[in-house]
């Protein structure tokens, strides 16, 4: 899978992956990735490096599966998580406007464990 980034398309500032687990209630959940380290600015929607594309997390309730039956029926486990759910843009300090971006080093990561 080719890398994208702001300059390959512009009007999409995130990609929404699916995250599947068969032992998990809901089995497919969507997650947003940051594709931008800073954030579009001004009249022509460029990048600026003076502040940065992070991602926006919501709480969320899952179910997962454990390895017990009752009754015939498989036994769940309540588990909280956070998932990334879009992006926005903060000021970036001065010494960390060349740093990487944490979204997309979580999703190279999570892409090279699959």
């Amino acid at each position: 899978m080719r890398s994208r980034s702001c300059a390959d398309r512009p009007e999409e500032l995130l990609e929404q992956l699916i995250s599947y687990d068969s032992t998990r209630y809901p089995k497919y959940i969507p997650e947003a990735y940051c594709l931008c380290k800073g954030c579009l600015t001004g009249d022509y929607g460029e990048e600026n490096l003076h502040f940065r594309s992070t991602p926006v997390f919501m709480p969320t309730v899952i179910l997962h599966r454990t390895t017990s039956c009752t009754g015939g029926r498989y036994v769940y486990t309540e588990d909280y998580i956070s998932i990334p759910v879009g992006c926005t843009c903060v000021p970036e300090h001065e010494k960390e406007a060349q740093q990487v971006n944490s979204s997309i080093d979580k999703r190279a990561v999570k892409l090279l464990g699959n």
